[in-house]
Order: C-alpha cells, then sequence, then structure tokens
C-alpha cells in the first residue's frame, strides 16, 4: 500500500506543477513571523532594521533564482532626505490676534520641512484656503486671487461632498486623489506657498490623530530628489483649530460651509505663524529590491507584470516599555507573500516576464514606488500590470476579494475571470470614502499610466463569519501601533488565498495576448496614451 501511495503522489506532483505555481502556507508564515520579529525592530525607514530587511529580501530573491532586477544588482537605490522636527530648540508658534496660543507639539499640531532644510523663519499670515483644491474639469479653485508667497495655508483633508445638486461631484460619495493629503501638500508646493497647515477629523483622514502623531513626532522622510514640498507641512487636530480660529474671530464650521460652494475663496484670518523651525536633516540611501522571472515569449517577454509589496514599516519609536512597531500585518504579510510568491513563480514562468518588487519607504508617503515611477527597472510603456499587496487577510478564507480600482482597465475582467476559477467573486463594491485607491503603492504607478490596483481581502468569510469579522474590527486598533504583532495562532488560509489569487491574476496577464487597457475616458490613462 505504501509503494502505491508513493506512485500515486510521484504521478500527481509533476501534474500539480504543470496546472500553474501554488502558493505554500509555510514559505508564507515563516517569513512573515521572521520580518515581523523584533530582530528587524520594526523595518523602519533610515534604520538598521531596514538595513537588514533589505539584505534579507535581497538574499531571499537571490536563494530562489530570481534575475537580479537592476542590471546585475537587486537593489535600486532610494535617495531619501530624512527630517525630524525639533521642538525644543524652535521657537514656532501659532498666533492670533497678537497672542501667542498655547499649542503643544504633537498633542495639539505636527510639523516639519517640506524642502529639506533644517531651518527656517517664519513671520507669516494663516489663510483658510477651504479644501486647497485646483480642478479645472470640476471648475474648482480655492487658490483663486491667492498669491501664495509669504502665506501659510490652513485647508481641509478629504474633498467637496456631493450636493443635491451635484451628487456626483469629486467623485460621489468616493474620495478623489484631490482629497488626499499628500495632494494638498503637492498643491501647496506648486503654488510656492510658505507652508500648510492641514485640519485632521478622524472621519475626513479616515484614522485618528494617533496615526499622525506616530509618524510626525518621529523622523519624516521625502525623496531627496526632485521637487521640494513647501517649507513647513504638518496637521493640527480638529480642537486646535476651533480654538485658532475663534481665537481670531472666526467660526470654523461657517468656513468649512462655506469652502462646500463652488467659487469659495481664500479666507485670510487674523492669525500668524511666527518664530524659527529647527529640524534635523540627513540624507539615507534606501533601496527598492526588485527580481525577475524573465518571460518564455520570444516578443512577450520584453513586456513585463509587477507584484508589489511594501517592506517598511514604522521602526522604533518613544521611550515606552515596547519600542518596536513591528509591522506584522502591514506588511510584513504582504513582503513574506510576494518571497513565497516568487518561490513558486520561478517554476512557472509566464509569456511575458514578471517582476518581485519589494518597495522602500511607503509610510512615509508612497516614496520607494514614486522613485520606481520616476526611474522605472523596465520601460513603463512596456509594464503590462502592476499588482499590489498591503496588509493580508489573517482570519482565513473568504468567498470574495477586493479588487477595487480593477475595473478602470481590462484588468477588471481579468480579476472577475480569476475569481471565478477560484470558485470566488469579487467584493461588492462600495464608495471609496477613505481613498484607498490613492493610499498604496500601486498608485504611482497607475498615475505613470500602468493599469494597477491592490488585492484586498475579502469579507464573506467560509468558517465563523461574526469571528473574522470581529478580529477585522480589532486590528482598528491595532493599525500602526506596537501591537500589530505576529500571533501563531493567526489562520494564514486566507492570506495564502490572496497570495494565489494575485499571481493567478498576474500569470493570466502575462499570458494574454495584449496588454491591459485603461476603459476610456480614464484620468490614468492619459499617460499612458
Amino acid at each position: 500500500m505504501i509503494s502505491s501511495l508513493a506512485a500515486a503522489l510521484a504521478l500527481a506532483l509533476p501534474a500539480a506543477q504543470a496546472a500553474g505555481p501554488v502558493v505554500h502556507e509555510a514559505p508564507l508564515r515563516a517569513h512573515l513571523a521572521y520580518l515581523s520579529s523584533d530582530l528587524f525592530e520594526g523595518r523602519g525607514t533610515g534604520q538598521r532594521g531596514g538595513d537588514l530587511t533589505v539584505g534579507y529580501l535581497e538574499a531571499q530573491a537571490m536563494a530562489i533564482g530570481l534575475k537580479p532586477g537592476n542590471g546585475a544588482s537587486y537593489r535600486q537605490p532610494v535617495k531619501i532626505a530624512g527630517v525630524l522636527g525639533l521642538p525644543q530648540e524652535s521657537s514656532l508658534s501659532l498666533q492670533a490676534s497678537g497672542a501667542a496660543q498655547p499649542f503643544e507639539f504633537g498633542k495639539d499640531w505636527v510639523w516639519a520641512p517640506g524642502d529639506g532644510k533644517a531651518e527656517h523663519g517664519f513671520d507669516h499670515e494663516l489663510v483658510f484656503a477651504g479644501y486647497g483644491i485646483v480642478a479645472p474639469e470640476e471648475g474648482w479653485n480655492d487658490y483663486a486671487g491667492l498669491d501664495c508667497k509669504n502665506k501659510v495655508l490652513v485647508v481641509m483633508v478629504n474633498d467637496p461632498q456631493p450636493s443635491a445638486a451635484q451628487p456626483a461631484r469629486f467623485g460621489g460619495k468616493a474620495l478623489t486623489y484631490y482629497g488626499r493629503w499628500t495632494y494638498k501638500f503637492e498643491e501647496a508646493a506648486r503654488h510656492q506657498c510658505a507652508g500648510i497647515l492641514l485640519i485632521h477629523t478622524d472621519a475626513s483622514a479616515s484614522y485618528g490623530w494617533s496615526v499622525v502623531q506616530n509618524s510626525w513626532v518621529a523622523e519624516r522622510f521625502q525623496l531627496a530628489q526632485g521637487t521640494p514640498g513647501s517649507p513647513l507641512q504638518g496637521w493640527m487636530t480638529d480642537a486646535t483649530a476651533r480654538a485658532l480660529f475663534k481665537a481670531a474671530g472666526q467660526d470654523l464650521d461657517a468656513l468649512r460651509a462655506a469652502a462646500e460652494n463652488k467659487g469659495f475663496k481664500p479666507v485670510p484670518l487674523e492669525a500668524a505663524l511666527k518664530g524659527t523651525m529647527k529640524a534635523a536633516v540627513r540624507t539615507v540611501d534606501q533601496y527598492n529590491v526588485a527580481g525577475i522571472v524573465p518571460g518564455t515569449d520570444p516578443k512577450l517577454k520584453d513586456e513585463l507584470v509587477v507584484y508589489t509589496a511594501h517592506w517598511d514599516h514604522l521602526g522604533k519609536q518613544g521611550t515606552g516599555a515596547d519600542t518596536i512597531y513591528n509591522g506584522a500585518i502591514d506588511n510584513a504579510s504582504g513582503t513574506a507573500a510576494l518571497i513565497a510568491m516568487a518561490q513558486e513563480a520561478v517554476k512557472h514562468p509566464a509569456k511575458r516576464s514578471q517582476m518581485f518588487l519589494w518597495v522602500a519607504a511607503e509610510e512615509q508617503g508612497l516614496l520607494g514606488s514614486a522613485a520606481y515611477a520616476t526611474a522605472p527597472l523596465w520601460p513603463l510603456a512596456k509594464t503590462a500590470a502592476a499588482l499590489n499587496l498591503d496588509s493580508l487577510n489573517y482570519t482565513g478564507k473568504t468567498r470574495d476579494i477586493g479588487t477595487a480600482g480593477s475595473e478602470r482597465t481590462d484588468l477588471g475582467k481579468m480579476a472577475e475571470a480569476t475569481a471565478k476559477s477560484m470558485g470566488m467573486h469579487i467584493a461588492k463594491p462600495e464608495p471609496d470614502l477613505a481613498g484607498i485607491y490613492f493610499r498604496s503603492d500601486h498608485f504611482n504607478f497607475a498615475k505613470a499610466g500602468v493599469p494597477a490596483f491592490s488585492i484586498e481581502g475579502g469579507t464573506e468569510a467560509i468558517a465563523d463569519p461574526a469571528g473574522a469579522k470581529a478580529k477585522r474590527d480589532a486590528y482598528a486598533a491595532r493599525y500602526h501601533q506596537v501591537t500589530d504583532e505576529y500571533d501563531p495562532r493567526w489562520d494564514l488560509t486566507g492570506m495564502v488565498q490572496m497570495a494565489q489569487y494575485t499571481l493567478n491574476l498576474g500569470q493570466m496577464a502575462a499570458n494574454a495576448p495584449k496588454m491591459p487597457a485603461w476603459k476610456p475616458g480614464d484620468a490614468f490613462g492619459a499617460a499612458r496614451r
């Protein structure tokens, strides 16, 4: 009987391999547990843990048999400026009606230079500029008539809400890129503002103040090359904004209501930013890690499908009992999944080439993927698709899978077909209230014209739906906290399912007769056209 079983397995194994790559849980779990352990110190940008992570990924890519993605190297340098606001050495204050307001750095507001310079002096008027948006296609300009030189803007996060007269403006209920904090900073820099402060609310930002606080009281990073940001960038709490506006003789709620209307004009405040801002500034070399599975087709091998996941988290911060932000779910899970996927993809190459790309500094504003899109290792015009994994499902298998953004391109139909082949269906579309499409590394590929989206975990759990929902809900309290740690009790069948789905979809795109195209009229398709 033993010999019969062995013979059956021997016959079955080649057949299974011939059917396509199969992602296994054991390597995914092993890499997840190891990368999120204290040994890697939270994989912080510019920290020892980040350097260890790059070395580990490089070694894994080499061991798996991936070809170097950057000539003879697996590394793509990403030059980053690290800036750390120094409130104790600064004299920066918000003043209203001639009086300095008692706002505390970290608790009430945060700031840092956006241009990588160590010192700035301010004696600048504050101006409320609504949402800080310039959108010609919407006939919207919150900067109308404003000379931004020597002005510090105070703006709201998110974008104008739909109205009865214009239910579809700015994407309706869904958040557009105009609503993202990154856009607000970019637009302020384009207008050469002296600074910009965002007003935080949990609803408009889609996360609590602690997320902002944890990111800004520590060292922050920006690309060292390219267009610099405004001299000052920062946030303030809603309570801080209310107190500031009241002291300046303004009603914040009334101004917010006025800013919902097209034709709103910036409002100067009887308030100013004064004093000196000092920061510690350094330049650090970080790295994306890229490995290639060459294509098999003589012509199509010159085209590429890329799989991405960010390897970084928040590293070591603070002085408490636990200073390591391990980032097990965010995003050791995606990092580990890409390793497990690559391990199988090298055994089953597709017609097009495939790249496994672990990007740096996502938590600092998608910097690694932005650097790649600026200086791609493979021509973007010949990049068929970019599929991103960020924060995988640790609550078990689901009947559905999230593919928000795939509907913008031909990848939508492929996503549906892949789900069907695996006995799943695409999750019911919902308005993207938090702007998720603009908050992961695929977005820099989309902006450059590459069909791209992130694969997200489903919500229709096959086993114990109530328990799975409770676990998903509980993660909100661990997001970007030291408590995002690996638990060996986790059911990783959902992670394996997501990784397998992503690899199956990627191989479908890699074997398709034509590269996926953007749907007619999609704004991101213009870059490819």
